[in-house]
């Protein structure tokens, strides 16, 4: 196989577990001189579902992968089974949202710029205007959607958000600390493509202020978490989790800087996941491939 003509894809798949699938698919893939880089399968005893990742190089190029597309929806049909062809080496277009806080959008676009993250930024959208230099020295466009308090002013400044995060035609959305809710049609329409960042180890100290919440329930621990975003506030299928030890005489100053450090690893390896096709919902649970 000529590294020319070849294709690097995932094929990311759940189903009712039986016996063979793994053999099924792998012989499938060898048939067609396909070149299996990476495999990774897991069980779950109790829904009695099956989920698989697989990343492979075929010869052919796109037409390969179309060709693989048509052959490969007998066996899913078959198995029931739930399924996506990816192209591993295509770049995702993704739409940061955020408001005053800078560490989490500052980190990710740094990731970016040095090629540690692989992917594309059509545009940053924020409801403060406070990080447009930092945007604009990445060359990326940045827009400025003020939310006011009022009924009729935040659902206007929220479809004016919705029209230009649909403009951009991403895949994904990262809410890098935007602190404004998503309303429900907004999750619906992006479903399990947009990712949040919540600053405490959920599913303790929803919503906001949650360093203040740790600070006076006196705990020992303070953490991040990486989650997809739902309807329910804060309670989306969990990617990401990490936690730091924090000291009785830290001041929630103390705790906010030891925080940031934890926000900015967490969303990157969360978001990594998800780049990589590492992640399946499994109802309000994520299966992770990592």
């Amino acid at each position: 196989m000529s590294a020319t003509d070849s294709v690097r894809l995932r094929l990311i798949a759940s189903c009712p577990d039986r016996i063979g699938i793994v053999a099924r698919v792998a012989t499938f893939l060898a048939d067609r001189g396909a070149s299996i880089a990476d495999a990774a399968q897991y069980n779950d005893a109790r829904s009695d579902m099956f989920f698989m990742r697989s990343e492979f190089t075929i010869g052919g190029g796109d037409a390969a992968r179309i060709e693989l597309e048509t052959a490969f929806k007998p066996i899913a049909d078959e198995l029931k089974m739930e399924w996506r062809l990816v192209d591993a080496d295509r770049r995702q277009r993704v739409v940061l949202l955020v408001s005053k806080f800078d560490h989490c959008l500052a980190y990710l676009l740094h990731r970016r710029k040095v090629g540690d993250l692989e992917f594309d930024v059509p545009c940053v959208i924020s409801n403060h205007d406070d990080l447009r230099s930092l945007v604009e020295w990445y060359g990326i466009p940045y827009h400025h959607v003020p939310v006011p308090k009022d009924p009729e002013g935040k659902q206007a400044a929220l479809q004016k958000t919705a029209d230009l995060i649909g403009e951009a035609e991403p895949d994904t959305i990262v809410l890098a600390r935007y602190m404004q809710i998503f309303p429900p049609w907004l999750c619906e329409r992006y479903r399990h493509r947009v990712i949040n960042i919540h600053h405490s180890f959920l599913p303790s100290f929803v919503g906001a202020k949650p360093y203040h919440q740790a600070e006076e329930r006196g705990v020992k621990l303070i953490g991040a978490t990486c989650h997809y975003v739902t309807e329910e506030l804060d309670a989306g299928p969990i990617i990401e989790q990490d936690v730091a030890r924090i000291r009785h005489s830290d001041s929630i100053k103390d705790m906010m800087r030891l925080g940031k450090d934890v926000e900015n690893a967490v969303l990157s390896r969360g978001f990594r996941y998800h780049l990589e096709d590492r992640v399946i919902v499994q109802g309000n649970k994520t299966i992770l491939f990592s």
